[in-house]
């Protein structure tokens, strides 16, 4: 089994080919190829390489399928004894990254 662990707008991914994954927003157009450089560790059939801090050998070969919004998120704000409340919704902008190919040079 090949898979990497890559780290994507601050969060650190575990990351196998033919799979899709939603990453935070990345403001590029839908269809289009994009690169992950930023592996942190590659296991290829058993063999591990570990960088230090990243991989520079690896890249990562994804494709944009489409850009959406996460979950709907209530933050409720309340002081007690003041009748103050405050309910607010937040989604995240997320886009969703079809992972083609991890290609070792």
């Amino acid at each position: 089994m090949k898979y990497a662990i890559v780290e994507i707008s601050g969060r650190q991914f575990w990351i196998e080919t033919g799979k899709y994954y939603d990453f935070n927003r990345i403001p590029t157009e839908l269809g289009k190829q994009i690169t992950l450089n930023r592996v942190l560790l590659l296991n290829n059939e058993g063999e591990i390489l570990i960088g230090k801090p990243y991989l520079d050998s690896v890249k990562i070969k994804g494709k944009i399928l489409e850009h959406l919004r996460g979950k709907k998120t209530i933050v409720y704000k309340m002081r007690p004894k003041k009748k103050t409340r405050k309910k607010q919704g937040h989604r995240q902008e997320l886009t969703r990254v079809l992972i083609e190919d991890i290609i070792i040079n």
